[in-house]
């Protein structure tokens, strides 16, 4: 330094305020860039609201046909949940219900719609991860692969959480595809609106891990039986705001199942 020259002003952060600044002032800008970036009480947002079905009833009579396995009904608790979840959803106004055309799903978005006077719209590719897709008609999996197969299927999953460790199945990639698919199509239809989609557990995660750009897994967690998963989107910017809501199902000891 030289010529008795005064010292250069240190550099700011953006948001960090300057001599001369007002702190209010600076402090609002802070919180707007934060509102900015995760779409807080931003005008023209909308919100989606992925459901998971209620619990469903499983065959129980050894019953040969994969079909009944893969579309069960919702059990007597999962009627119960979905109810729950529906009231849970039943304050602020919804514009649109879609479900996959599986039963547990579709009368789960029922149980929502009731409430806002909106018919379901079923989109067949919100259905759940497609499993064992080469078994033969009249033949279980157990009998098609054989429990050596399943059994190592089983602890791959474990290890890594991706669906093409199972023989059969629709890969996660696949999944993605269509879901992301399907979910945008419904946004689109109803920019700045608030869409509930009911669907599956896989389908959720699917959906999620696209939003967060996750590729090396396709299930990062499990959804409760009627749970609320909440994305707020904005054109094509999409942020999670909340993951695996579970208050509505009270009594827990008896709603909260996975």
């Amino acid at each position: 330094m030289t010529d008795g020259a005064a010292p250069p002003e240190p550099a700011t952060a953006p948001d960090r305020p300057t001599s001369g600044t007002d702190p209010a002032a600076a402090a609002s800008r802070t919180f707007s860039t934060m509102d900015e970036a995760f779409l807080t009480a931003r005008e023209g947002a909308g919100e989606l609201i992925l459901v998971r079905h209620g619990q469903q009833d499983y065959p129980k009579d050894g019953v040969r046909d994969l079909d009944r396995w893969r579309d069960p009904p919702l059990s007597e608790r999962g009627v119960r949940q979905a109810e729950a979840v529906g009231r849970a959803l039943a304050a602020r106004p919804v514009d649109a219900v879609f479900a996959s055309h599986l039963q547990r799903a579709y009368d789960t978005g029922e149980a929502v719609a009731a409430a806002h006077g909106v018919d379901v719209v079923v989109d067949p590719d919100l259905r759940e991860i497609g499993m064992f897709q080469d078994v033969p008609a009249g033949r279980n999996a157990l009998e098609a692969y054989g429990p050596e197969v399943l059994r190592e299927a089983q602890a791959r999953f474990v290890a890594v959480r991706r669906w093409d460790v199972y023989p059969g199945s629709e890969t996660g990639a696949a999944l993605r595809r269509r879901v992301v698919a399907a979910v945008e199509r419904a946004l689109a239809a109803h920019p700045a609106g608030r869409v509930v989609v009911a669907c599956h557990g896989g389908v959720i995660n699917a959906y999620l891990t696209h939003v967060l750009g996750l590729t090396d897994q396709d299930m990062f967690f499990r959804p409760a039986h009627a749970s609320v998963h909440r994305v707020t989107f904005l054109g094509e910017r999409r942020v999670i705001d909340a993951v695996n809501e579970t208050a509505h199902l009270v009594p827990a000891d008896e709603l909260l199942t996975f």
